[in-house]
């Protein structure tokens, strides 16, 4: 992060787990040095990953095992605008956005709103995920999205977690 913020390259090319995680530096470079383009290098093809960098704000996510010749061509592209993926993601990712996407905007009402960062904390939330894990996708502390969390259960006055997960599912059901 340190040699980002000094040198402000136009493109900085990540592993999804280099030490103290790759996803969160990528989250940091987005926020703290928006023009740099990030693009994520992993061995990896699960769709976490691979949906959590591009959450996370990665321009790209390609993978280690890559013809060689084909990494300039998919970084210049990636500076020219293009996003930098393998067809084999690129048709994953088609997939989960045709899929059922669950529209939490309706689910408080006229009443309560939520933020953003509270609709990106529920949806995991809502399929299980921990603290730790929501931070580490979301790249913020695990106090972090606990307030959020404390927050959520104020704005559907629920008592715990577990039956603010049981409302949201509820009410999605409607």
């Amino acid at each position: 992060m340190e040699a980002v913020l000094r040198e402000r390259p136009d493109v900085c090319l990540l592993g999804v787990r280099i030490p103290g995680n790759g996803i969160a530096a990528a989250a940091r470079i987005h926020r703290e040095a928006p023009e740099v383009a990030v693009v994520m290098l992993s061995a990896s093809r699960e769709e976490r990953d691979v949906f959590d960098a591009l959450r996370a704000g990665a321009s790209g996510y390609l993978l280690k095992g890559m013809d060689p010749t084909r990494l300039s061509v998919a970084l210049r592209g990636v500076l020219d605008g293009e996003a930098a993926l393998p067809r084999v993601l690129t048709a994953r990712l088609i997939e989960e956005f045709r899929g059922d996407r669950r529209d939490f905007t309706r689910l408080a009402g006229p009443r309560v709103v939520l933020t953003d960062r509270e609709r990106e904390v529920l949806g995991p939330l809502v399929e299980g995920r921990s603290s730790a894990e929501i931070a580490e996708r979301l790249g913020v502390s695990p106090v972090t999205v606990r307030r959020h969390v404390s927050g959520l259960m104020r704005k559907f006055e629920a008592e715990d977690r577990e039956v603010l997960v049981k409302l949201v599912n509820g009410r999605l059901e409607q």
